[in-house]
């Protein structure tokens, strides 16, 4: 962590003379609103880029009919055989608009989250964040940031899992929009809400939380920004969320994408699959979620940080 030493190198040398410390004034571990908003979007950008065609593969498995797929090898092969390379990236117009304001509000919220932490805490000794403290603003920032992802989830899931049968429904992200919002009003369109937060709640403490524990063990506290450092534990910090995120993910594909009134919530979707498919459905797409973890957000809080450094620098 960096500090600032708020004496001149005159008053220094008459401190030390008399024998006095020069004081040190810890710097609090948050930023600008604007630059986390700013840096968390370019974040979001390199993250859809890097992970979209595993974020696909997840939701056909778990979306998909029992017997559909053999495994991700075949989601693979049978999306490229139907349509190319870039039957990969189907979907990918709502995330990639979407997922830059969500990743900025989530890290906006996630500055703003610590500045709440240290509200609460005003009697501290150091600025400096214990790691329970960081995964606290990771878990309360997935409030503000559920808001809208639960949409652009909505409407992703539907255009990734259609062409699976051969029928093609939707003409694109706004097509999705004037079906749902025809079909229900904003409460279809804002249908898996609960159960996004549901997932992003522990997921996003597990993020931030496993994110700073990881850079903090690579890295020392006065270091300059170390960019393997940052691809690792930004990579590990999406392990950790999915980790614990995939039954609350898989719950939340199948109540987004299933007809209006085949389930009445959350909780409705979980009994109907125990009773079908078993406790070993809500891990379904574990393996692509895993994969994707890594290298999609190692390279969103790479953008973050570069970013971030690069705004501090400018202003």
């Amino acid at each position: 962590m960096s500090t600032d030493v708020s004496t001149t190198g005159v008053e220094i040398e008459r401190l030390e003379h008399k024998n006095i410390e020069p004081q040190v004034v810890e710097k609090k571990e948050t930023t600008s609103g604007v630059k986390s908003f700013l840096a968390g979007g370019f974040g979001g950008v390199a993250c859809v880029l890097v992970g979209h065609p595993f974020d696909l593969v997840k939701v056909r498995l778990q979306t998909a009919p029992e017997g559909a797929y053999n495994g991700m090898v075949d989601v693979v092969k049978k999306t490229i055989a139907q349509d190319g390379l870039r039957g990969l990236y189907r979907g990918m117009g709502p995330p990639l608009a979407g997922i830059t304001p969500i990743f900025a509000i989530s890290f906006w919220s996630y500055n703003l989250s610590k500045q709440i932490v240290y509200a609460l805490t005003p009697n501290r000794k150091s600025q400096e964040f214990s790691i329970l403290e960081y995964t606290i603003a990771g878990g309360l920032s997935a409030g503000p940031t559920t808001l809208v992802m639960a949409p652009v989830e909505r409407i992703k899931v539907l255009l990734q899992i259609q062409g699976q049968g051969g029928e093609v429904k939707y003409k694109g992200p706004l097509d999705v929009i004037r079906h749902l919002y025809k079909e229900g009003g904003l409460s279809s369109i804002f249908r898996g809400t609960g159960a996004t937060f549901v997932r992003d709640g522990p997921g996003s403490a597990a993020y931030f939380g496993a994110y700073e524990l990881t850079k903090r063990l690579l890295s020392s506290p006065d270091s300059t920004l170390n960019p393997a450092a940052v691809l690792f534990a930004g990579g590990m910090a999406g392990v950790a969320m999915w980790t614990i995120a995939i039954p609350p993910d898989v719950i939340k594909s199948r109540l987004q994408s299933a007809p209006s009134g085949k389930y009445k919530g959350f909780m409705d979707v979980l009994r109907h699959l125990l009773k079908t498919d078993g406790p070993s459905a809500l891990f379904k797409g574990l393996g692509p979620a895993l994969l994707r973890a890594f290298p999609a957000n190692a390279a969103a809080f790479l953008g973050y940080e570069a970013s971030l450094k690069m705004m501090n620098a400018l202003w």
